[in-house]
C-alpha cells in the first residue's frame, strides 16, 4: 500500500503549504490552515463508455470547424439570457448565493420544466422534502430523477444507468470521492470531486451545473481555483426580506458577463421579470422632491432606475456622504463639481444617495440622473415625473455622450416618459415622436431647465 502523503491547506483561500504554520501568507488569516491527505489511487473515478479514445491531433486554425454551438434551450428567458442563448453541451456551471437566497429552488424549477432527460442530484435534502418542493412549484416533470447521494462513485454508476442529458450537483461541497482521505467539503475534496464532474462533463458532452455556498464576504467557498475550473460561474443575489432576486454572470467562457436576470419570489417558486422597470420605479401620484429616473444599461437590456436623493444641513459638523447601490467616490466627485462649477453650496451639507430595487449600478450614464435628484432635494422642488435622463458628467461640468443613447430613448418613450435629457454631443439620427428629446451641454443648462 502507497504511503499516505498529506499537506496543509488554507480553508479560507485554498493555498497550499507544506507545514503547519498559524497565518496564512495569501489572504493573511490566523488559524485557517489545517492538515489533509491528499495520496490518491492511480484510478479514475469516471470510466468512459468507450474504451477506444480518440489521439487530439493539431489542427490550423482555418481547419477548425466554426459551426455554432448547439445550446439547449432551459425555457427560462432570464437564465438563457445570463448563459448567453442556452446551456452549451458539455459545460460546467457554477450557481453560488446565500443561504435560503432560492438557488436550489431555481434549478428544481428549471429541471422540471426542461425537455431533457435531467438527473438532480441532492446531498443535503432528502427525496420526500424536493418532492414536497417539487409540488408546491409544479405538477409536473416526468423528465427528472431525482437521486440524494454524495459519493461520486455511486452517483457515476447512476448516471450510466439512467444516461441523462443534464446534470444537477447540490451542492459541490457535499459531494465526496474515495480516492481522497479527507472529509466532504474540504479543499482537496471539492477539487477532486469537480476534477471528476469536468472529466466526466467533456467526454461525455453532457451539461453539469453546480450549486456552491459561499463564505460571509459573498465569494464562492473553497479554493480560488474552483471558479477557474469551470466554463461560467452564476451569483444569485437579493434580499431574503424582499421578493425579488437578480441573477449575473461573474465569469462566462460562451457569453457576456453584463447580462442581468431578474426574478419575483413567488409561493409557487421564481417568476421571471421580462420588464424589470416595473420593480425599479415606484408607482406615486405626488411628485416628491429628490427623486430622478435614470436609463441605464444592463448588457443588452436597457432599464429605467430611479434614484433617490436626500440632501439636509450637516448637524454634527463633518458632512456625510452615504450611498446605497452607487459608487461613493463617484458621488464625491459628483458634489465636487456641483461646488465649484456650477456654484450650488453642497459642502456643508449631508447627502444620501439610493438606487431603488437593490441593485448596484456602475453605469456612467446615471450621473445626470444622480445630479437632478440631489439638486431636486437641495432646492425642495420636484423633478417632473415624466421626465428621465441619460447623460455623463465630466469634471468641468459638461454633460458627456453616452453609449447607445437611441436604445435608451425608445426605453423611455416605450414606457411612457414624455422628455429625455441627454448630452447635445450625442448624435441622434431617428426622430421620436412619443417623446421629447432635450439636448443639454452644462450643468447649468439642466439646473435652469428643471428648476427655472
Amino acid at each position: 500500500m502507497a504511503k499516505l502523503k498529506t499537506t496543509f491547506f488554507c480553508q479560507n483561500c485554498g493555498s497550499q503549504y507544506s507545514k503547519w504554520q498559524g497565518q496564512c501568507n495569501a489572504c493573511k488569516e490566523w488559524n485557517t490552515i489545517v492538515e489533509e491527505i491528499v495520496q490518491k489511487e492511480e484510478k479514475t473515478s469516471w470510466k468512459p463508455t468507450s474504451e477506444v479514445k480518440k489521439v487530439p491531433k493539431p489542427l490550423k486554425i482555418a481547419e477548425i470547424d466554426s459551426t455554432q454551438e448547439v445550446r439547449m434551450d432551459t425555457l427560462d428567458g432570464e437564465l438563457n439570457r445570463v448563459l448567453g442563448g442556452g446551456i452549451v453541451p458539455g459545460s460546467l456551471i457554477l450557481l453560488g448565493g446565500e443561504p435560503g437566497i432560492g438557488k436550489s429552488t431555481l434549478l428544481l424549477q428549471i429541471s422540471l420544466k426542461l425537455p431533457y432527460k435531467t438527473l438532480y442530484v441532492s446531498g443535503e435534502e432528502s427525496q420526500k422534502q424536493i418532492k414536497m418542493r417539487a409540488e408546491r412549484i409544479t405538477p409536473n416533470g416526468d423528465n427528472c430523477y431525482i437521486l440524494t447521494e454524495t459519493k461520486t462513485q455511486n452517483i457515476f454508476r447512476q448516471i450510466e444507468e439512467i444516461e441523462p442529458e443534464i446534470v444537477i450537483i447540490d451542492s459541490i461541497q457535499t459531494l465526496h470521492t474515495d480516492y481522497i482521505e479527507s472529509t466532504a467539503g474540504s479543499i482537496s475534496q471539492i477539487r477532486e470531486c469537480t476534477a471528476e464532474l469536468i472529466k466526466f462533463a467533456k467526454e461525455t458532452n453532457v451539461p453539469v451545473i453546480l450549486i456552491g455556498h459561499i463564505t460571509k464576504d459573498g465569494t464562492i467557498a473553497g479554493p480560488k481555483i474552483l471558479e477557474h475550473m469551470v466554463d461560467t460561474v452564476l451569483q444569485f443575489e437579493g434580499d431574503r426580506n424582499h421578493v425579488y432576486r437578480i441573477l449575473r454572470s461573474l465569469k462566462n467562457r460562451f457569453g457576456s458577463t453584463a447580462e442581468l436576470g431578474i426574478y419575483e419570489m413567488q409561493g409557487s417558486g421564481l417568476r421571471e421579470v421580462s420588464n424589470p422597470s416595473e420593480i425599479l420605479l415606484s408607482h406615486r401620484e405626488e411628485e416628491l422632491s429628490g427623486t430622478a429616473i435614470a436609463s441605464t444599461l444592463e448588457g443588452m437590456r436597457p432599464l429605467m432606475i430611479e434614484i433617490q436623493a436626500l440632501v439636509s444641513t450637516a448637524v454634527y459638523g463633518t458632512p456625510q456622504r452615504s450611498t446605497t447601490g452607487y459608487n461613493a467616490k463617484r458621488l464625491n466627485m459628483l458634489l465636487a463639481v456641483l461646488e465649484k462649477r456650477a456654484g450650488f453650496r453642497l459642502g456643508t451639507k449631508d447627502v444620501f444617495l439610493n438606487v431603488t430595487g437593490g441593485i448596484s449600478v456602475d453605469d456612467p450614464a446615471i450621473d445626470l440622473a444622480v445630479v437632478a435628484a440631489i439638486l431636486s432635494s437641495n432646492e425642495d422642488i420636484a423633478v417632473n415625473k415624466d421626465a428621465c435622463f441619460a447623460g455623463e458628467v465630466g469634471l468641468s461640468g459638461e454633460i458627456r455622450p453616452v453609449n447607445r443613447v437611441e436604445q435608451r430613448i425608445q426605453e423611455a418613450e416605450k414606457l411612457g416618459f414624455a422628455t429625455i435629457y441627454v448630452s447635445k454631443y450625442n448624435k441622434i439620427a431617428t426622430k421620436y415622436p412619443g417623446i421629447k428629446v432635450v439636448l443639454v451641454s452644462k450643468i447649468e443648462e439642466v439646473a435652469s431647465e428643471l428648476f427655472g
